[in-house]
C-alpha cells in the first residue's frame, strides 16, 4: 500500500504531515478518526486545518472527494470543544451552508462521526420535508447548524434560528450556489452574521463571481488550492462518442452492458429526460434509479441508499440532484447529455475517481452538442478521446455562447435549447420549472 503523505509550507520550512496527531486536535477527535482508520490528513486537510486553528479566513480551491468536509469539519469542533465547551447555549456557534440537501444529509453525517466523542449537538436544515423535526432540535439547543438556504432563510423569517452567536461560518460548495440561483439567499444570511467571525469559502472552481462573493464574506483568506482550477482528476480516462441523439438509449444500454460498468452514474440536463432514460433502461432488464427535483426527499434518499448497496447499478441524475452525492467506488460517469455549462462537466465526472481509485467517464455528443464539446475540451485543456469515428461533418453553428447559469431550472437555460426534430419533441421537455 502506498501511503500518502502531505507537505504544507510554514514560512520557509517544509513540514510534513503523516498523522492527524501533528495538528494538534483535540483527543476525542483523535479517538473517532482512529475508530474510522483516518491516519493520514488529505492534502487539503493538511493545509487548511492548521490555518482555521489560527483563526485565518481560508479560501479554499478543491474538487469534490478531496476530503473538504474533514478540512472544515475537524477544526471547527476542535475549537469549539476546547472553547467553551461546557457552556450548553441554545443558539448555533457554527454555520455550515450547502446547495443541496443531500450534500447537506453527508456534512451532518461527517460531523456526527467526528464528534462522537464530543458533547456537542448539531442539526441538519433542509427543505422538502417536515419543518417540526427541525424546529424541536433547533428549540433544544444546538452547536453547529448544517442547512441550505432556503429552509434557512424560511426559520430564519419565523424567528426560530438566530445566527447572532455564530462563529465559524462555512460556504460550502460556491460555484454550485452560484448556479442554483443562490447567490441573492446567500447574502442574505451572511447580513444576519455576526461581523467578527471565522469564515471558510469552498469551491471547486473560482470564476469571477465566486471571487466576488469570496471578497464579501472572508477577510484576509489564505487561498489553498490543490488542484488546477477547473481540472478534472488526472487519474479518470476521459472518452466521447459521436452518435446522433435519437440513438443514445441504444448505445447507452450496449455500454452499460460492459462487464465493468460496476456502479454508474448517468448524467442528463432535464427532470424529465432522467425519468425517460429510467423508464426505458428498465424496460432492457437494467437495475436502474432516477433522482432529481421533482422526486420526493424520502425518494431521493432510497434512490441513493439503493445505489450505494449495489441494488440498482446504475443512478440516472441531474446535476442539481446529483450535487453532494458521496458515494465510493462509482466505476464509471456516463454524461448522457453534455451540460451547457463547460464548467458542470468537471462536476459531473468527479462522482469517480475517489479514494485512490481509478475511473472513467464517458461522454455522449451528438451534433446539436457539439459546441458544448469544444468548451469543455478547451477548459480541461485537451482533447477527449474519441471512441469509434470522427463526426461525418462540420458541427453546425452554434447560435449562443455557453455560459454560467444563474437560474433554479435544473441547468436547462430557456434561452440555449439545442434544436432538436419535431418528430423527436417531447412534451414539457424544453423548459423547467422548478430546480433539480
Amino acid at each position: 500500500m502506498v501511503r500518502l503523505v502531505s507537505r504544507l509550507t510554514l514560512g520557509n520550512t517544509l513540514v510534513t504531515i503523516q498523522n492527524f496527531s501533528e495538528l494538534g486536535l483535540a483527543d476525542p477527535i483523535k479517538r473517532a478518526l482512529l475508530a474510522r482508520k483516518h491516519t493520514t490528513p488529505t492534502p487539503i486537510q493538511a493545509q487548511a486545518i492548521p490555518q482555521l486553528l489560527k483563526g485565518r479566513d481560508v479560501l479554499g480551491i478543491a474538487q469534490t472527494g478531496t476530503g473538504k468536509t474533514g478540512a472544515f469539519a475537524l477544526p471547527i469542533l476542535d475549537r469549539l470543544f476546547k472553547i467553551d465547551s461546557k457552556t450548553r447555549r441554545r443558539d448555533p456557534r457554527a454555520l455550515i451552508l450547502a446547495p443541496t440537501r443531500e450534500l447537506a444529509i453527508q456534512i451532518g453525517d461527517d460531523f456526527r462521526t467526528y464528534a462522537k466523542h464530543l458533547h456537542l449537538r448539531h442539526a441538519v436544515i433542509f427543505g422538502g420535508v417536515s419543518q417540526k423535526p427541525q424546529i424541536n432540535a433547533l428549540m433544544r439547543g444546538v452547536d453547529i447548524v448544517i442547512a441550505t438556504p432556503g429552509r434557512l432563510l424560511d426559520l430564519m423569517g419565523q424567528r426560530r434560528v438566530k445566527l447572532n452567536s455564530v462563529e465559524y461560518f462555512v460556504l460550502d460548495e460556491a460555484d454550485r450556489m452560484l448556479d442554483m440561483g443562490f447567490v441573492r439567499d446567500v447574502r442574505k444570511i451572511t447580513q444576519a452574521l455576526p461581523k467578527r467571525r471565522q469564515a471558510l469559502l469552498f469551491s471547486a472552481t473560482m470564476p469571477g463571481d465566486i471571487a466576488k462573493l469570496a471578497g464579501e464574506i472572508l477577510s484576509d483568506p489564505m487561498r489553498i488550492e490543490v488542484t488546477k482550477q477547473a481540472t478534472p482528476v488526472e487519474r479518470i480516462d476521459q472518452r466521447v462518442h459521436h452518435v446522433e441523439a435519437k440513438a443514445k438509449i441504444p448505445l447507452l444500454a450496449d455500454v452499460l452492458g460492459a462487464p465493468d460498468m460496476s456502479r454508474v452514474i448517468v448524467f442528463v440536463r432535464t427532470k424529465h429526460r432522467a425519468n425517460r432514460v429510467a423508464d426505458q433502461l428498465e424496460k432492457r432488464g437494467i437495475e436502474v434509479d432516477a433522482i432529481h427535483g421533482n422526486k420526493s426527499q424520502g425518494a431521493r434518499q432510497r434512490a441513493l441508499k439503493r445505489f450505494r448497496a449495489g441494488q440498482s447499478r446504475v443512478l440516472v441524475a441531474t446535476d442539481i440532484a446529483a450535487r453532494g452525492i458521496d458515494v465510493d467506488a462509482v466505476s464509471h460517469v456516463v454524461n448522457f447529455e453534455l451540460p451547457n455549462d463547460p464548467e458542470s462537466y468537471v462536476h459531473r465526472i468527479g462522482r469517480t475517481a475517489r479514494a485512490g481509485a481509478d475511473g472513467t467517464a464517458v461522454s455522449f455528443c451528438d451534433a446539436a452538442e457539439r459546441g458544448y464539446l469544444r468548451d469543455i475540451e478547451r477548459l480541461i485543456g485537451m482533447r477527449l478521446a474519441v471512441i469509434g469515428d470522427e463526426p461525418a461533418g462540420p458541427a453546425p453553428k452554434q447560435g449562443h455562447k455557453p455560459r454560467r447559469l444563474n437560474n433554479k431550472n435544473n441547468g436547462h437555460n430557456k434561452n440555449t435549447r439545442r434544436p432538436r426534430d419535431k418528430k423527436s419533441r417531447i412534451k414539457g421537455e424544453g423548459r423547467q420549472k422548478r430546480a433539480a
